[in-house]
């Protein structure tokens, strides 16, 4: 059966072959009683960037949402709605404030750039990701 666009707030495309950033999924999914997100693992076999008219590189360069009008987002914004969805709506409006908006979008370039060796995924070689879409 087709979902309908009202039945979630966020859909979040998220890298489940990353350590840390399941930690956050898996708590973001215990928090999520209204089920207002949608959680999509681009790390999962099944998952194809082109059936979402997107490049596996890019999902995987930063963490991406898309919202129920089709629209996308990225980075820090997606957990803004994250939060949103699971209740947190009142605190999300601290993180737009021009300092703590600059530092969040800072560190989590930091965090999205190192993520790969941050989490074990590189060696000698390089940083590989075990799926190529």
């Amino acid at each position: 059966m087709a979902e309908t666009a009202a039945d979630h707030e966020v859909e979040v495309f998220y890298d489940g072959a990353c350590p840390l950033c399941m930690r956050e999924i898996n708590m973001l999914r215990r928090w999520d009683r209204r089920r207002r997100i949608r959680f999509t693992d681009i790390a999962a076999p099944e998952f194809t960037a082109e059936s979402v008219g997107q490049k596996y590189d890019d999902l995987m360069a930063r963490i991406h949402g898309r919202l129920p009008n089709g629209e996308w987002i990225e980075g820090v914004e997606v957990f803004r709605r994250l939060y949103a969805a699971v209740g947190f709506g009142p605190l999300v409006w601290l993180t737009r404030l021009p300092g703590a908006s600059h530092l969040l979008n800072l560190g989590y370039r930091i965090f999205a750039r190192n993520r790969l060796k941050w989490t074990g995924r590189c060696d000698a070689n390089g940083c590989s990701i075990d799926k190529t879409n």
